[in-house]
């Protein structure tokens, strides 16, 4: 059976590659994403009423891996990247479908020069990212306090991030124009988005990651994250 599925718009977000971004959503609150939506769904009318929610599920798609494939086992990072587990047993972007989901914090809903935007904050999304569909988050139906959440019972471990003098000078040239960029930066990097089988290295290897258009250069000393530079590119 075939499912045609088209996308109601597109989200812009900081985040500019897959790497470094957060493996689930709400990990980082100063992430924002403005969603697009395409001229067939460009009418307030489809979220009238959405600013009553406080939280929405965003539906899209993987579309920088979905060609290519999935497999029936993955290696998820949570279990160290060595052992392997069911792709449906995962969250993993390497599924049949490539389709994704996160809940997310509402901001805003713009209507501007004939477009409609939504604003949410905590998104996990890349720049980019066909969004295929909007729903509205419901506490009394969606939390389930005593669900058992298996290898992701638990919150990971936060490391601590600090700035470099050169680094703390270039955010104080960046700030009118990215006023969260700090606590961006602190969030995405306190959840070690280094690969997994680098996590346990003590090495001072430096790692480079784009957020809007910076390049931001950090290392890792003594289990903390070291901010050497912020540079535009």
């Amino acid at each position: 059976m075939s499912i045609n599925i088209h996308p109601v718009g597109t989200i812009r977000t900081p985040y500019k590659e897959k790497f470094a971004i957060p493996r689930q959503p709400g990990l980082a609150k100063s992430a924002i994403g403005e969603i697009s939506f395409y001229q067939k769904y460009n009418d307030p009318n489809y979220i009238r009423g959405i600013e009553q929610f406080s939280h929405v599920w965003l539906l899209f798609h993987f579309h920088q891996t979905a060609d290519k494939g999935h497999s029936p086992l993955v290696r998820p990072p949570r279990l160290g990247g060595n052992q392997k587990q069911g792709v449906f047993a995962t969250r993993s972007t390497f599924r049949p479908n490539s389709i994704g989901m996160s809940v997310v914090e509402f901001a805003e809903v713009r209507y501007k020069n004939k477009q409609l935007v939504l604003a949410v904050r905590g998104v996990d999304l890349l720049d980019g990212t066909p969004v295929l569909d909007i729903k509205p988050y419901v506490p009394y139906a969606d939390s389930q306090p005593q669900a058992l959440g298996g290898m992701a019972q638990h919150e990971p471990e936060l490391m601590t991030v600090i700035f470099s003098n050169q680094a703390k000078e270039q955010l104080d040239q960046l700030t009118s124009r990215y006023p969260t960029l700090t606590s961006l930066i602190s969030e995405v990097l306190s959840q070690d988005p280094r690969p997994a089988y680098h996590q346990n290295s003590r090495s001072d290897k430096s790692y480079g990651m784009t957020l809007y258009d910076l390049n931001i250069q950090w290392r890792v000393m003594d289990h903390q994250n070291v901010v050497d530079s912020i540079q535009k590119i």
